[in-house]
């Protein structure tokens, strides 16, 4: 349910200050219109009390039943019948006041069907500012709501995603201790726990989506650990990164999905030694990270599809910053390379 156009102490204020303001102005009129200070104030005081709290009686009404859309008939007849009600009651009041004051009694009867138009005229404004207020209200209440679910939405959609990443890496990490096993069961046991510092540190950062260059670098160097026990000195890393950029943030296990992605086509295809570089560097407000493999062309295909270490991470860039500019790849006759930039939170 909305709150009441008179429901914080800011809008209360205002209320009293125009209703001050009214009563202030009819007194005045009263002077003009020939009646003694005194009958002024005291009938001003009356009338507008009164239709003050004919007034808050609308409010309150278009805050419990609301009319469907266009059909404001409903406000015009409750405004007419609440004026037509504050007339007689404005009348029996000051019959009883000023019982005696014929001339008084007089004016009071000859214009009271003007002040009637009046009460009519401030109790529709009234509704409708109420009414208006009210829709204003419930709108914002269901783009909260709407907010709310899309970020729950996506929230589940990146967790569904970070989900994803350990037992597609983990299943390969198996498989290679699996081999390894029979032939050098001194590096299976290394790669075990290698891998148990792994996972280890993923599930530590699952309560915190975002974490420092630093940190994201050394997580990073566990899988690369695992990695070159897979493959040997055929993969060689070369990580660039500033001092003063290593506290740049981002999302965690972003990287190792696209440094695996670089392993893929860079080893996958050759009994070569290779080097998959990684840069990382501040331009503006974002943090760029630059990660280049050596390919094939004859052999790797890097044009015929993302893979899944592409896609999930273009995915989670796009749940949290809405863009899909945030991650590109090109490629040379011998290099692939893929960017990202990552805004940093202000």
């Amino acid at each position: 349910m909305a709150l009441s156009p008179l429901g914080t102490l800011k809008n209360k204020t205002i209320f009293a200050a125009a209703w001050l303001i009214w009563s202030l102005m009819q007194v005045k009129l009263l002077q003009d219109w020939g009646l003694e200070w005194k009958m002024a104030a005291l009938d001003s005081l009356v009338s507008n009390t009164l239709l003050a709290a004919i007034t808050i009686i609308v409010i309150n009404n278009l805050r419990y039943y609301r009319p469907k859309k266009g059909k404001y008939i409903y406000i015009i007849i409750v405004c007419a019948v609440k004026a037509g009600l504050w007339s007689v009651m404005v009348k029996y009041a000051m019959l009883n006041i000023f019982p005696k004051e014929t001339a008084y009694l007089q004016f009071l009867d000859k214009f009271m069907p003007i002040r009637f138009y009046f009460a009519l005229l401030i109790t529709l404004c009234v509704a409708l500012v109420s009414e208006l207020f009210y829709t204003l209200e419930e709108q914002k209440d269901s783009e909260h709501r709407k907010t709310d679910a899309e970020k729950l939405s996506r929230e589940a959609e990146l967790y569904k995603l970070r989900q994803q990443l350990q037992p597609h890496f983990l299943f390969n990490s198996l498989n290679s201790i699996s081999a390894l096993i029979t032939v050098q069961p001194a590096q299976a046991r290394k790669m075990i726990q290698q891998l148990s510092d792994f996972l280890r540190g993923t599930l530590k950062k699952e309560e915190n989506q975002w974490i420092s260059l630093e940190d994201e670098l050394l997580h990073l160097q566990l899988y690369l650990d695992i990695e070159k026990v897979r493959f040997g000195h055929r993969l060689n890393t070369s990580i660039k990164c500033a001092g003063s950029d290593i506290k740049l943030q981002l999302p965690s296990m972003l990287l190792q999905p696209l440094v695996e992605n670089g392993i893929k086509f860079g080893l996958y295809d050759t009994t070569e030694a290779v080097t998959i570089s990684i840069e990382a560097a501040h331009d503006n407000n974002y943090l760029v990270v630059t990660i280049q493999n050596p390919f094939d062309p004859e052999t790797a295909s890097p044009k015929q599809g993302t893979g899944f270490g592409l896609s999930s991470v273009q995915r989670r860039l796009y749940l949290l910053f809405a863009r899909n500019d945030l991650l590109n790849t090109r490629h040379t006759e011998n290099t692939f390379t893929t960017v990202i930039k990552i805004p940093q939170p202000s």
